[in-house]
């Protein structure tokens, strides 16, 4: 007689650029629960953190990410006047110091990063070569990172085609998915957190009135009407609205067997020194499926 099959388990991690930390939060509850994905598959900040963990460096980058403050953003930020308003490479330059960087086929864990063809709008899965290779380009966001050039390709970021790579580790070979989807709760998050104050560590408070006083001087309204939005929260909030809608759509086509749907929406686009919020909110995220994942763990044990 031939042993039962043990279902594969693969983790899909969305893009979601400052939320991403709390995906560190979520593998760290899914560990606890008994639950050790056989493979991981990223778009965007889900490739970076799914990158980590497969090379066996999250215990690194949650030290790392945990220590960042708002200066140490500032200073990994190198302006470029091309193709993206930074050009990445003092962000690479640390994870290539830090975090060795071995070929995708010999990870510990497989692994892939979902990265867009900027000339054909095609998704790009990369799963093979230089792992940080294959993060930066899954992490161009447009507009902010440069696109990255790649066998005649020219990549951006892989939210723009696949926000939650399920379908990708449906390829790999995973029976069971558990995806996780940072996106759930931000539409329209400018217009429910402008009027609520700030948390008290989120920002320091010369930035909070810096950006009050700003928005005053920009808005041609009376001072009863709420403030028009900065050009970064119109950006960004368009973007969210992009890979939501794509997310949404695509979910409903290839849904995973679970779905963890931490809530972030208060964290900006750059909010990375924010990482103890996200990552304690990416284990409350799977508290909150216990029950689906205690039926999930009864099925690969």
């Amino acid at each position: 007689m031939t042993a039962p099959h043990k279902p594969r388990v693969g983790l899909a991690l969305g893009s979601g650029s400052a939320r991403g930390w709390a995906h560190i939060g979520v593998i760290r509850a899914l560990e606890e629960a008994g639950i050790r994905p056989d493979l991981v598959c990223g778009t965007s900040i889900g490739a970076l953190v799914g990158a980590a963990y497969a090379a066996g460096e999250l215990d690194r980058l949650e030290s790392w990410v945990l220590g960042l403050q708002i200066g140490d953003v500032v200073g990994l930020a190198d302006l470029s006047l091309s193709a993206g308003l930074l050009k990445g490479d003092r962000l690479m330059h640390f994870f290539r110091r830090n975090v060795a960087d071995r070929p995708i086929e010999q990870l510990e864990v497989p692994f892939a990063a979902v990265a867009t063809s900027l000339q054909t709008g095609a998704e790009v899965w990369l799963r093979s070569g230089s792992t940080l290779d294959a993060v930066r380009a899954s992490i161009a966001l447009p507009g902010i990172f440069t696109p990255v050039r790649r066998e005649g390709s020219l990549l951006v970021d892989g939210g723009l085609a696949n926000p939650i790579p399920v379908s990708v580790a449906r390829a790999m070979g995973a029976d069971v998915v558990i995806a996780v989807d940072l996106g759930s709760d931000i539409l329209g998050r400018f217009f429910r957190t402008a009027a609520a104050p700030e948390a008290p560590d989120s920002h320091p408070q010369w930035m909070v009135k810096l950006r009050e006083d700003l928005a005053a001087l920009a808005s041609d309204k009376s001072p009863e009407e709420p403030p028009m939005p900065s050009l970064m929260d119109v950006l960004s909030t368009s973007m969210d609205i992009v890979q939501v809608r794509i997310a949404r759509s695509r979910l409903a086509g290839e849904p995973p067997e679970v779905l963890v749907a931490p809530r972030l929406a208060r964290l900006r686009l750059v909010d990375f020194h924010c990482a103890k919020e996200a990552i304690e909110e990416g284990r409350q995220a799977v508290e909150r499926v216990a029950q689906s994942l205690a039926l999930l763990n009864d099925q690969v044990l």
